[in-house]
């Protein structure tokens, strides 16, 4: 008997995205196309009306889904399954060989090791997730532990199997690479804005992250956006069953389907890494993408994992960077700044130029044995270039131009901003300041407290933690809880308005995870990273005080330094006194509620609407808060909802809601209600 003819066309169907699923892994990751253009167009069109006819049989792997047909209305935040940890920068053969020293004395018994040598691509890094063999997750770097879901527009780029090529998947992959524009795509766009009179992107690393972030995933389609894949971590599989090193993961993740660099290369040694670099150094002129440097990795994932990570790197690997554009312009000043921790950082003032895309007017001088190494003065024309990219540094001074009567740049004895002495302690390069009162030191750790990656308190600019220092309103950064909307009004250019919605989102800021209260501490050498797996393991403030130093240490990625950082913090009286004020203040100095715990909370099973403008939290934020305590948010209003959040220019739910008799919060309301729910 004859098959139904529903039953035909789906065979046809699959055997249509298996040809078409072939041929573009010959064409993106062999480089050895199986077919004419013609004839792929050809069974694509053809797929394309089967699916239409018989949308059941429409699956999220389908060549024909790799284009959204509505644009997304925003992205959310998306918490990575694995931490995207970023590298160290090297800029010269022998930084690169202080760097393998410095691994080399973690790993004293390891004579020699092997080196992966890649090209380091000048694009955007992505995180993929794959279950059962299936793309199911897009999503930028972020901070490397939080980025955006960008799934649609990933799913535009051809180089990104939406089916790994594997006949028995893992039930999860995670894949890391960069996704980048060629150049002849980059100048192609940047034509096309010119003709139509708009703003061209600087670089291609500028036009893939702004791609990467459009709403609409056609528009990312037509920019024909590349990638090559350079890492994989599989969960639950031990290395050795998936690949016992760096090279062999490489082979495993072109053997699925994805693109790897071409120009890779094993070294077996150091020199060898140092002629690789060195033979880039030009032929990269040739390539048709954009690459700044050579990322080294060490071969052995064994290795690898013996030597662990830094508070902000991987110890075994390392971007060895080729030399950054550079520009001579000349010294109008010498000034030095005071950070929080009470570094004195001299920083060169000097003509404005044109730098990589930016205009660059300071550049840091780091500390004064650097100062005395390059004999910088106020007259002198210097080369600046930008370090890594992003950051201005002088890289030498052109004393053969050097004005007569010229003097040698002393760093003060006293505080530039308290006048109390400054010190230099034995075997550190850094002056500081030890004066704890020090309004330079409080600006920066208030500085540090409010800003993005700690408590994100929104409205709390620079000028404004200057103001509050200088009128002595706050002398730490628990004080930022007692101020009131009247102290505030008091201040230059804070209206009523201002000021009750910097109390709101001070206030909002309590809500914030005890990770994000450890890292906006401040403490030396904790990063955001740090701070994030420090309170997995020390889930509350208490039992991270008490920690010893080697507990502190014995945690994966915390190194020796690190651990005695934390460790001495939490001994001085001073620090003891600030947390049980930030406890008294109703911080969150412990994890996240549990699940257990939501489901018992007050907001279990309550329904919520957001609808309007609120003063500081975003949707995306709201929502978050509402649902990690328990609730639910729905687009619409009915007699199900139990609270519509409103801000301004609300329309036509408030009014429904208001019909329906249905409880209106305000922003304050919604923040005083999760309150009383976390206790």
């Amino acid at each position: 008997m004859q098959p139904p003819a529903s039953e035909i066309k789906q065979q046809r169907i699959v055997e249509l995205r298996q040809l078409l699923q072939k041929a573009s892994y010959a064409y993106y990751v062999l480089d050895d196309p199986i077919m004419e253009d013609a004839v792929y167009d050809q069974l694509y069109r053809e797929l394309q009306q089967l699916e239409s006819q018989y949308p059941q049989f429409i699956t999220p792997d389908s060549p024909t889904q790799r284009v959204g047909e509505k644009p997304a209305t925003q992205f959310s935040s998306v918490r990575h399954n694995v931490p995207l940890y970023s590298l160290e920068n090297a800029f010269n053969i022998d930084e690169l060989k202080v760097w393998q020293e410095r691994w080399k004395r973690h790993a004293p018994k390891v004579e020699s090791a092997e080196y992966v040598c890649e090209l380091k691509i000048d694009g955007s890094a992505l995180a993929l997730t794959y279950e059962n063999g299936i793309l199911v997750r897009g999503a930028t770097r972020g901070d490397g532990i939080v980025g955006e879901d960008i799934t649609q527009n990933v799913r535009t780029i051809r180089a990104i199997p939406l089916r790994l090529n594997l006949e028995n998947p893992p039930s999860r992959v995670e894949v890391r690479g960069e996704a980048f524009l060629p150049l002849e795509v980059f100048q192609q766009i940047n034509q096309e804005r010119r003709d139509a009179g708009e703003q061209l992107f600087a670089n291609p690393r500028n036009a893939a992250a702004g791609t990467l972030r459009q709403l609409d995933s056609r528009i990312v389609a037509q920019r024909r956006l590349d990638f090559f894949a350079y890492t994989l971590h599989i969960p639950g599989m031990d290395d050795a069953s998936i690949a016992r090193t760096q090279w062999e993961a490489l082979e495993l993740l072109q053997n699925m389907g994805f693109r790897v660099n071409p120009n890779r290369e094993l070294c077996p040694s150091i020199q060898e890494v140092a002629a690789y670099y060195k033979y880039w150094d030009t032929e990269r002129l040739n390539l048709p993408y954009m690459t700044d440097g050579v990322v080294v990795k060490i071969n052995s994932f064994a290795l690898q994992e013996q030597l662990g990570f830094t508070q902000k790197f991987p110890r075994w690997a390392i971007a060895l960077k080729y030399p950054a554009e550079e520009a001579p312009t000349r010294v109008e000043n010498i000034a030095v700044n005071v950070g929080r921790t009470g570094a004195l950082t001299p920083l060169a003032e000097m003509r404005p130029v044109e730098l990589a895309g930016t205009t660059v007017s300071r550049a840091t001088l780091h500390n004064s044995d650097r100062v005395a190494q390059l004999d910088i003065r106020v007259g002198d024309t210097v080369i600046v270039r930008k370090a890594g990219e992003i950051i201005p540094e002088v890289v030498r001074v052109l004393k053969e131009l050097r004005p007569d009567n010229t003097v040698p740049f002393q760093m003060p004895t006293y505080c530039p901003v308290c006048s109390q002495p400054v010190i230099r302690p034995e075997g550190e390069a850094v002056t500081r300041c030890v004066n704890a009162s020090c309004p330079a030191i409080l600006k920066g750790a208030i500085e540090h407290w409010v800003s993005r990656d700690a408590m994100d308190i929104n409205g709390m600019g620079e000028k404004l933690v200057q103001q509050l220092v200088h009128r002595a309103l706050v002398q730490s950064v628990a004080d930022l809880y007692d101020l009131t909307a009247t102290q505030l009004q008091s201040l230059e250019r804070m209206g009523k308005k201002s000021a009750e919605k910097l109390v709101v989102a001070i206030a909002h800021s309590k809500l914030q995870p005890w990770s994000r209260v450890l890292y906006g501490l401040g403490i030396r050498h904790v990063g955001s990273v740090n701070a994030q797996t420090l309170t997995q393991h020390f889930p509350t403030v208490e039992k991270l005080a008490a920690a010893t130093p080697e507990d502190i240490a014995a945690v994966y990625g915390i190194g020796a330094e690190i651990a005695q950082s934390v460790h001495q913090w939490f001994r001085i009286p001073a620090n003891q006194v600030l947390i049980k004020r930030l406890q008294t203040a109703g911080l969150q100095l412990a994890q996240e509620i549990t699940t257990s715990a939501v489901e018992a909370s007050l907001l279990s099973g309550k329904t919520f609407v957001i609808t309007g403008t609120l003063p500081t939290l975003k949707r995306d934020e709201a929502k978050a808060l509402i649902q990690n305590a328990g609730g639910k948010v729905t687009e619409s209003v009915s007699k199900k909802t139990d609270y519509v959040v409103v801000g301004e220019a609300a329309g036509s739910k408030l009014e429904k809601a208001q019909q329906l008799g249905v409880t209106c919060l305000s922003e304050a309301e919604l923040l005083g209600l999760l309150k009383d729910v976390n206790g």
